[in-house]
C-alpha cells in the first residue's frame, strides 16, 4: 500500500522511538511501520508498529488474531488481501487487553465472526470500549477451528498476564500464537501490574509441556525473531526469582517504598527493557506478597 511519506516518515519515528524506550535490540535501525513475515506456507506474522498479530490462510478462509488498532486494521486486512481473496472467517481475540483487540470494525464489515475466551467477553461487556468489537462467540477451556486442510486449537490454561488470555496452537505446523504471556529476549514490564504472578508461573510450566516449537509473540521479540522453550523457561526462571527476592523484602517490611528505591535483580540487568520493566515487577510483587493481594 502506498503511504505519503510525511505519515511513513512519522510513523516511522514513532516505532523507533518506542522501540528505543523497551530496549529492544537493534532500535538505532528505524524499523519500517508496518511489515507481513511469512513464518509457514500457511501462517503470517502482521507487525504494526510495536504490535504483532497473526493470520492463518487456507483455502475455504482466513483466521485472524488480534486487530490491534484503528490505525493498524485497515492495513492489516490490506496486507491479507495481498495474500489471499478467501474470506476472513474468524477473528480470535487472545485476551481482551485494548492495546490488541481494538481495530474489530473492518473485520467485522468484511463478514468474520469474532471468538474470544469467556472472561474476556464479560469483561469488555463492563468496559463498553467504542473501538471493540464485542466477541461473538466464546469457550471456557477448548475450541477448536477446523478450515480448509488446517486445525487451529484454542485453550485456556488459567490465569496468567490476565485472565482471559489464551493460547492459540497449530499442531501441524509446532507453531503457537500467545500474548504477553513470553516476552521473547526481553524484560516484563507494564504487563505486570494486573497480572496474577503465582498462576502465571504454573501456566509457564503447562506451556512448557505443550508439543510446540516456535512461538508468535504480541510483540517483536529481540532482533523480530521467535519464541522458543527456552524463551519460556527463562520467563519462568525470572518471576520465581523476583517473586522470592521480595518475598523476603516484604516479610522484613521494606514493601513498598524500600523495595522500589532499592531492590535490583543483577542477574537479568542485561536483559532489553530492564530498566523500565523493573519497578512494575517489584511493585506487583510487593502487592502479592505485602498485601496478598
Amino acid at each position: 500500500m502506498h503511504m505519503p511519506k510525511r505519515s511513513a516518515s512519522l510513523l516511522g519515528l514513532l516505532t523507533l522511538l518506542v522501540l528505543v524506550a523497551l530496549g529492544v535490540p537493534g532500535s538505532a535501525q528505524q524499523p519500517p511501520p508496518y511489515e507481513t513475515r511469512k513464518v509457514t506456507d500457511n501462517v503470517y506474522i502482521f507487525r504494526h508498529m510495536f504490535h504483532q498479530a497473526m493470520f492463518v490462510v487456507t483455502p475455504d478462509g482466513v483466521v485472524a488474531t488480534d486487530p490491534i488498532n484503528a490505525a493498524a486494521a485497515g492495513i492489516y486486512l490490506q496486507e491479507i488481501r495481498k495474500v489471499t481473496a478467501a474470506p476472513i472467517r474468524y477473528v480470535v481475540y487472545s485476551h481482551h487487553h485494548f492495546d490488541h483487540i481494538a481495530g474489530g470494525a473492518p473485520f467485522k464489515e468484511a463478514g468474520a465472526m469474532f471468538i474470544a475466551h469467556r472472561r474476556a467477553k464479560e469483561r469488555l461487556s463492563v468496559l463498553k470500549d467504542p473501538h471493540t468489537i464485542l466477541p461473538d462467540e466464546t469457550f471456557d477451556d477448548k475450541r477448536t477451528i477446523r478450515l480448509g486442510n488446517t486445525t487451529v486449537e484454542l485453550t485456556y490454561m488459567g490465569l496468567n498476564h490476565s485472565d482471559s488470555t489464551i493460547v492459540m496452537s497449530l499442531p501441524r505446523e509446532k507453531i503457537i500464537y500467545t500474548v504477553d504471556t513470553v516476552p521473547v529476549g526481553g524484560f516484563l514490564g507494564r504487563g505486570m501490574i494486573d497480572s496474577y504472578p503465582m498462576e502465571w508461573e504454573e501456566f509457564l510450566k503447562k506451556l512448557g509441556a505443550m508439543d510446540w516449537e516456535r512461538l508468535i509473540p504480541g510483540h517483536p521479540g529481540a532482533g523480530g525473531r521467535l519464541g522458543t522453550k527456552q524463551d519460556a523457561q527463562d520467563i519462568l526462571g525470572l518471576l520465581q526469582h523476583a517473586s522470592a527476592e521480595v518475598k523476603v523484602a516484604a516479610q522484613e517490611g521494606k514493601c513498598w517504598d524500600g523495595v522500589e528505591r532499592e531492590m535490583k535483580l543483577p542477574k537479568y540487568a542485561s536483559w532489553p527493557g530492564y530498566e523500565a520493566g523493573l519497578p512494575f515487577v517489584l511493585r506487583r510483587y510487593c502487592g502479592l506478597w505485602g498485601r496478598g493481594t
